[in-house]
This record gives C-alpha cells, structure tokens and sequence, in this order.
C-alpha cells in the first residue's frame, strides 16, 4: 500500500501509481471512521470533483464508500471548485467535504481533499488523525455500497451550489460599479472547474467576457493547470487580439487565481494581494490586518504600517491563514501562491473572487494594472520578487537543508539580520531584502523565494542563492 500523507492541502498521488480506487476508497473509509469518532455522521458531507481524468468516478467511491458508513453525501451535479466546494459546506451545514482533486498538480495527478466543517483545509491535528487511522486499516475494512443502492436508500443526494454561491458573491463585489465599467475581460479557465463560474458571474454582472479553454481536457493542453505566466500565452494573445482591459485565469479548481494587464503581461500574484489589501482598506471601511504566509511578499506589511494594521505571519498552506478569517482578524489573506480570501468570505482560497475583486478594482479606479502597481509604489515604495523550484534528489535536499540551519553571516553581500525558520528557511538581510528556501509539502522539489526593493538586487539574491543550492 502506498504511504498516504496530507500535505498542505491534501493526499495526492499519481494517477494508477499511488492514486488508486482501493487507496482512494481507504482514505475515504478513515475519513468516515473520523466523523463518527467525532460524532458528525448525521451531518452529511459534500462530494466535489475536478475535470480530472476519472474524477467523477473517484468521486462516486467516495460517496459508496460514505453511504455504507450511514453517511448521506450531498454530490455536486458537475465538476465544482474547491472554494465553491466549501461553501457548499457551510451553507448546508455540513460536517464536511471530499473533494477529489489535485489543484494545479501536472494531469499525471490526482488528489482527495478533505475539509471540515469550517469550510477551510482540515488543521494538522485533523488530518494526523486520518492518517493514523489510514494506518490502522486493511483493504477488507473498507466499506462500500453500490451508488444507485445509496440513491434509492437516501444517501445520496444531488448538489447545485452555484446560485446560492453567486448570490453570496453579490454581497461581497460591487456589481454597480461592475455594471457601469464598460469592462472587457479575457478568462481562462484553463480546461478546469472554473467555466461558468468566473466568467459567469462577471457576465451577469455586466462585463463583457470572452471565456478561453472553457471545455473539459483532462491533459489540460498538455502541461500543469496553473495561472501562471508560463501557461498563459493563450490568454496574453487573446487580450492583445481583443483589445481586452484585463485577463483573469483561475486554475484547475479554480481556488488560485492569475492576472495579465491590458498590454497581456503577467502580473504576479504578491503584487496583486498588495493591490487588493490597500484596495479593500480604501473601499470597505473594515478594521482588522492581513494574514500571510511566511513565503509571501513584505509589500502586505509595508501597506499595514501605513494604515496601522496588525500583520498575522503563518506556515505555508491555507489551512494555517484561514483561521483568520474564521475569527474575523483580518481584511484579508494572501498566499504568494495565488491565494486569497477576505472578510465575510471563507477560510479557503477563492480564484473566483479574486478575479471578481481585481475586475471591480480596475473598473472602479478607471485605470489599468500598471497604474495601479506604479501608485501603490509611490505610497509604500517599490516591492520585487520571484520564486523558483528546484528538483532536488533527496540526498541534495536533505545536504540543502542541513546547510540552511546555520545562517550565514552575509548573503548576497548584506548582513543577514534575521534566521526564521517558522516554514523552511528564511533569511531577513541589512536592507529590508529577504530569501526564503521551502521544501514543498505535495511536489518533490524545494522552492526558492526571493524578495528586494530594486529588480537589480533581486538579481544578486537570485545569483546567491542558485549559488547556494548548486554548491549543496
């Protein structure tokens, strides 16, 4: 049996290697043995799934597996993002969900994420204990029941989230504002979940959308299903042909989001979350900080001390930044990954309403994103970073990591004033300037963060520190 871990946001595996039915199903199986460890049967679980291949079909285990445990699942009528995934949750108030998919994760992937009650990534302590249990099963503990068996009892139970999500979204975006823009925007979905969400909803709101990749692709064109700007060129093209004011792209269950401005050029994910963090304070009226992890961009903090905001610094993982907002803390959270959320929202990452609330940003300060950046500079000064992984065997990583625990006393020649080691390692330097090496919780490699004030020092901090992981 393969050696099932959570990581930040779930089990993944590759598809007929480690991501089996009968490994699928025993996951499912210790997540039942879970809820009735903790008494939260008789509040059934939401069933979600990707466009994945084979996503439905895992899906449908998960939910026979549920109903031979006395477990009613709610099961989502198509493909359904995460964060729509998690509403789903709290709405009905349920005790959880399953939801089959591996994110961003290459089309070789697939993945079982289980959330809690609270709508967010299940805490450590919870998926600890899954794993645990996980641990104590044997193939012939798994109970299953046949899914039109399960039907007919009661137990399952067809699920449309999506108009009751999009009214919950219409009390967090200005659709007048929308409605008046006269905005014309791009959207790639990137063959995912996305499709009739993000471009749905702009277009009932009065924005003219052009909607690209829109259509089921279980290989998604070929490469990893993430809005970033390498697997964007389709969407930069379309925004020059059409004469867009913006591109919006979400990835494959469209809980991250990605940004081109109007000349089809990638705008990164930190600077973005600066924009949206300094947007939210000025439209909204709301107290409360920001929350981030600790791999994302200092741009949050910079907008912070200028409106004198508390900031929360995290792990690396969602699950670690929701809680912020299920304490109602902050304005928002943000993840350099392409993470967001905010207040009155949920503990989960939503690609969706990022792309709605940079849509209602341009359209209200009457300016495209390069505008907008170059003001908030001028404000709280300017902010550049980048982040690269490495595929490292893993006597390099462990040589790597065991290297990083004694900072040096200079890097990039600056001093390095600060060692945080709250998620990998994290050198603070004399200037403000700062790099960060993490080992990835679901991917074999280890990733390079780097952030300075200058895009000439942002070279050197890279030049240092590809020099470090080569000398390991």
């Amino acid at each position: 049996m393969t050696d099932i871990k959570f990581g930040t946001s779930g089990w993944r595996g590759i598809l007929a290697e480690d991501f089996t039915f009968a490994n699928a199903r025993l996951v499912c199986q210790a997540i039942a043995d879970y809820l009735k460890q903790e008494g939260l049967t008789a509040q059934g679980m939401v069933i979600g799934y990707d466009t994945r291949f084979r996503s439905e079909a895992f899906a449908a285990a998960a939910a026979e597996v549920m109903a031979a445990n006395g477990i009613t699942s709610h099961f989502t009528t198509r493909d359904c993002p995460t964060p729509v995934v998690s509403f789903a949750i709290r709405e009905g108030k349920h005790a959880g969900a399953i939801n089959i998919t591996a994110s961003h994760n290459p089309p070789e992937y697939n993945g079982i994420k289980f959330s809690p009650a609270t709508g967010g990534p299940a805490p450590s302590p919870v998926t600890n204990a899954i794993e645990s249990l996980i641990g104590k099963l044997s193939p012939a503990a798994v109970k299953t029941m046949p899914l039109a068996e399960a039907r007919e009892r009661g137990l399952v139970y067809d699920l449309d989230p999506q108009p009751s999500y999009f009214e919950h979204l219409k009390t967090l975006v200005d659709i007048e504002v929308l409605k008046r823009s006269g905005l014309k925007v791009v959207v790639d979905v990137l063959f995912g979940t996305g499709r009739d969400y993000l471009n749905t909803f702009l277009q009932k709101a009065g924005v003219e959308v052009e909607l690209l990749n829109g259509y089921r692709d279980a290989y998604f064109g070929g490469h990893r299903p993430e809005p970033s700007a390498e697997f964007l060129q389709d969407l930069s093209a379309r925004i020059k042909a059409t004469g867009a004011h913006l591109g919006l792209a979400v990835d494959a269950d469209a809980d991250r989001f990605g940004v081109m401005d109007a000349a089809g050029d990638y705008r990164d994910a930190n600077t973005i979350l600066g924009l949206l963090f300094d947007y939210l304070i000025e439209t909204r009226g709301w107290d409360g900080g920001v929350a981030r992890s600790v791999a994302t961009t200092h741009l949050l903090d910079r907008i912070a001390a200028r409106y004198h905001r508390p900031v929360y610094v995290t792990k690396v993982g969602f699950k670690y930044l929701g809680e912020y907002i299920t304490n109602d803390q902050v304005v928002m959270v943000g993840e350099e990954s392409e993470g967001f959320s905010m207040k009155h929202h949920l503990p989960e990452k939503d690609g969706i309403l990022a792309g709605a609330m940079i849509a209602e940003m341009v359209a209200r300060k009457g300016k495209g994103l390069p505008e907008l950046i170059q003001d908030l500079f001028a404000k709280v000064g300017p902010v550049y970073n980048r982040r690269l992984n490495f595929s490292l065997t893993p006597a390099v990583k462990e040589r790597l990591l065991s290297r990083l625990k004694t900072p040096p006393v200079r890097f990039a020649d600056l001093a390095v004033t600060e060692h945080i080691t709250l998620d990998g390692h994290k050198y603070v330097l004399s200037d403000g300037s700062w790099v960060c090496f993490r080992p990835s919780g679901t991917e074999p490699v280890v990733r390079f963060y780097f952030e300075a004030s200058s895009l000439q020092e942002l070279e050197r901090l890279k030049g240092a520190g590809e020099a470090l992981i080569r000398a390991a």
